[in-house]
């Protein structure tokens, strides 16, 4: 079955943001950004877009499924 992976950490990193500061400007609290890096949480269509938006790319390109 595949699994959603996630490039949020790297972009992260390439913009120097902390998990705090990532989860203030798209409005949810940090542990949820730990468990998207994590692989435990699969975000809602509106905090994909939200998060997307940040860092200026596509839902596709941050994240994407794997086998």
């Amino acid at each position: 079955m595949p699994e959603l992976k996630t490039k949020l950490k790297e972009y992260r990193a390439k913009n120097n943001l902390k998990q705090g500061d990532l989860a203030e400007m798209v409005g949810v609290r940090r542990e949820t950004i730990i468990r998207l890096e994590k692989g435990q949480y699969n975000p809602s269509l509106k905090l994909a877009m939200d998060i997307a938006k940040v860092f200026g790319v596509t839902v596709e390109e941050l994240f994407f499924f794997e086998d």
